[in-house]
This record gives structure tokens, sequence and C-alpha cells, in this order.
């Protein structure tokens, strides 16, 4: 019972269970009806004085919302101005939860279309003119919305701690990874907080379970960074995949630079363009980053492009952030010009067509270049094995070479607590110098003493 006076449990939730505590288990189900009772009186006399001694309107009943209807409107609720990722992870999240929130009834579908009618169609809101789900699909949702169970269930704490160990699955039954656990778990609590508002949970369900995701590693593995020579070797190897006249490789070198000497991720230099760039002949140049481009899928956007039109990660809009360019990034970028110009909207990277860059289309070129690159024994370790691996060896070159955090963090756009946090590891040069100063001392002490 929550402060609208709704009781979120179900009949069974009033059964008392005998574990070995049995005692204790009905002292908590006891101490809640207490509660419940006592938050209905509290939300009668707050009515009655929101209407000035008018009588108070007769307590609701128990809400029989099932999880279904309730992930549906949740999702639609937070559908408008939300980021393309944010509403995918959101249709991953409460498709996992969905699948352990239905009871097992005659007729279910085979796993592959239950994920495909709730990700494609259940937890979108479709633009005007988009498909509509197909006949197979409009009866699998069907089913699922017959055999979803009431919302209120989630009060079973045995229920909920089951609802909670289907994040750790993927699809094949091996468990998911740690960030992914995480993210489903964030939709999870996100949603059951809504329902809290909207007056459908009495409380929490997950306050009551023991329940923790694996803390996930906040540094960057020094094994993916590569050195100045590995990262030219890297970059030069780029320009040879795909054949000269084609160029597939050649027109991604300036893109891979710029993750490597300019620290950008991949979406702010696939987003690039020759008005935000100073590019002297000479020199340092600059960069001002203002645009990324994050691939989504055209399901999430509003625009049905496969890619978002966004401001900086985790910035206010409209914020923008300097980036120093060194004078190989400027000229790399200043070839990449001569020889391949710029797309409609000034972008210096794009693909055949000049369209924007697809994540595929990059990380096949990027493979392609690491096997040219490196030795087997090489190829077959971590080192540069993700486009992103360049930007991390860029933040860990600069503090190696005694640039100051701050500067760093700025160009990056880090906080300099993450920043620090990220690359601990990675500052072999740092570790040398402090090994050398120790070892002189320890040495020191070594020789002989003079006679006084």
């Amino acid at each position: 019972m929550d402060s609208n006076g709704r009781y979120g449990g179900t009949a069974t939730d009033l059964e008392p269970r005998y574990h070995g505590n049995g005692c204790q288990e009905r002292g908590g189900v006891v101490a809640d009806l207490a509660g419940e009772f006592g938050a209905e009186l509290v939300r009668a006399i707050r009515v009655g004085l929101a209407q000035d001694g008018k009588a108070a309107p007769a307590p609701r009943t128990p809400s029989h919302l099932s999880w279904y209807a309730f992930a549906t409107e949740y999702a639609r609720a937070h559908w408008p101005g939300r980021a393309a990722k944010t509403r995918d992870e959101t249709s991953e999240g409460l498709t996992a939860v969905t699948l352990a929130m239905c009871w097992d009834l005659p007729g279910r579908p085979s796993e592959r279309l239950l994920r495909r009618a709730l990700r494609h169609w259940a937890f979108v809101v479709p633009r005007p003119g988009q498909p509509v789900p197909s006949a197979e699909d409009r009866l699998v949702l069907q089913w699922v919305a017959k055999a979803s169970r009431p919302l209120a269930d989630l009060h079973d704490p045995i229920l909920a701690r089951d609802v909670l160990e289907s994040l750790r699955r993927k699809i094949d039954g091996g468990e998911a990874a740690v960030e992914t656990m995480r993210r489903k778990r964030k939709v999870l609590v996100h949603a059951l907080h809504y329902a809290m508002e909207r007056g459908e949970l009495a409380g929490d369900p997950l306050a009551r379970v023991r329940w923790r995701v694996p803390k996930p590693s906040g540094s960057v593995d020094p094994r993916v960074v590569a050195n100045p020579s590995q990262a030219r070797d890297l970059l030069a190897a780029v320009s040879y995949v795909g054949g000269y006249r084609r160029a597939r490789g050649r027109r991604l070198v300036g893109l891979f630079a710029g993750m490597y000497y300019a620290g950008l991720r991949p979406e702010e230099a696939i987003a690039v363009a020759l008005p935000d760039c100073r590019l002297p002949q000479t020199g340092w140049g600059r960069l001002i980053v203002h645009r990324t481009l994050p691939q989504a899928g055209k399901r999430w956007t509003d625009t049905g492009d496969y890619h978002d039109d966004r401001g900086l990660k985790n910035r206010p809009p409209g914020e923008t952030r300097v980036v120093p360019l060194p004078p190989h990034l400027v000229t790399l970028w200043r070839e990449s010009v001569t020889a391949f110009g710029t797309a409609d909207d000034g972008r210096l990277f794009f693909s055949e067509r000049g369209g924007i860059l697809s994540y595929t289309a990059y990380h096949y070129v990027w493979r392609e270049a690491r096997a040219l690159a490196l030795s087997p024994a090489l190829a077959s370790t971590p080192l540069a094995k993700r486009p992103y691996d360049l930007r991390h060896s860029a933040l860990s070159t600069w503090l190696c070479a005694g640039a100051d955090p701050a500067e760093v963090a700025q160009r990056a756009g880090n906080s300099v607590e993450v920043l620090l946090t990220r690359y601990a590891k990675c500052l072999y040069d740092r570790q040398s110098i402090n090994n050398q100063r120790i070892d002189e001392l320890l040495s020191a002490y070594d020789r002989p003493a003079h006679p006084d």
C-alpha cells in the first residue's frame, strides 16, 4: 500500500512462509500491512485537506495492472527527447524483464520470436509512415499480454530475485557482461520508481532482495594501449586496406589519426567538419568539438537515420570543447581534404557515397589494418583491438609525457578524477622514472662508506 492507497501485493503475499525463520517472515508481513493501512489513512487526510473539507473519495482498489501493460506505458512516456541509444537500452532492459514476468502458458512462442516482437514493436514509439508489425508479431504480442504477470507480483521477493537473475543471462544462456547487467538493472530500477510515482506499487520491490551487480573495472587494460611506434605502424597500414583506387582505407587514415593524435571518441571523429577546424600550413591546429554522430539504428532515431545527431557526451546542449591538433595530424587532415574533399555538410570523413560512416565499415578496415601492421604474436593480444583503443593510447601517452592532468581531461572531455582512475595502470613511463630514482637511492647505500 502506498500513499495513494494501493496495495501492491497478491494473495500469496499475505501467506506466511516458513523457511526456518517463519516468525520473522510473518512479522515482516504484519509490518508491511500496518504501514500500508497507515499510508491509506494519510492519503485520505491529504485528499480531504486538498478538497477543503469535502468528503474524501473511497479507497482505491489494489492495482491489477500487468507488467507488460505498464512497461509499454513506461516506454512511451520516456521516449520523447531521449537519445536514440537510451531508447535502445530501455527497450533491451524492458524486454529482459518482460520475458521473466510471463507465465508459462500454452502456445508460448520461441525465444527468438518473443525477443523480436518485444524489441522491434512493444517498446518502440513508431514514426509516421513506419511499417506496422506483421501478423506473426501481433500474435506474439497478444500472447505476451495474456501471459504477463501483474506488476504488483514483484512485491514477492522470490519473483523479484528471479527477475534480477534473468538480467545476468545472455540470449545463449551464458553470463552477460557486467556493464550489460548494470544497464538492464538501471532500466528496471527507473521503471519501478516510475510505478511508485504513479501509485501502482506500494514501495520498492527490490528493497528486500539482497542482489548486487558485480563492480565493473574502472581502469583501462594496459594491454590495449599502443605505444607511438605501434600507433604509427597501424595508421600506415590503414592506407593499404582496400586498394589504392577504391581507397577504402586511405579515406579513413585521418579518422583513426584523429582518435590517436587528438584523443577523439569515434562518434566525435566521424562528425568532424572542416568549418570547425583550423588547419594551418605549419604548426599546431585547432578543432572545436560540438557534435557527435553515435550509431543507434533507425528504429530509435526521430529521423529514421542510423545515426543520432547529438551534442557532446554527458554535457549540456550547445557546449563545446577545444582540442589542439598536433602538426602531423593537421597535415593528414589537409591531405585528406585535398584527396577526397568533404561531404555536403562539411564532414571530413564519409563513405564512398558521401554518407555517414557506419560502425561496421570502419571496424572492418581497422581489423584488416591491424592484421597488416602487427605480428601474429601481437595480433593475438588485445593491443589496439578496437578503434576506441586509439583514444586510450592517446590519453595514456599524454599523461606519460607529463602533461597537466587538468589539461588532458579538458581535451578529452573527461573529469580529472575519471581520467586518473581509468589510466592509472597505463602510466608505464612514470613507473620507470620512479623505479630508476628508487634504484639509484638503494644503490647509493650499497657502496662502501668513505672513512672520515
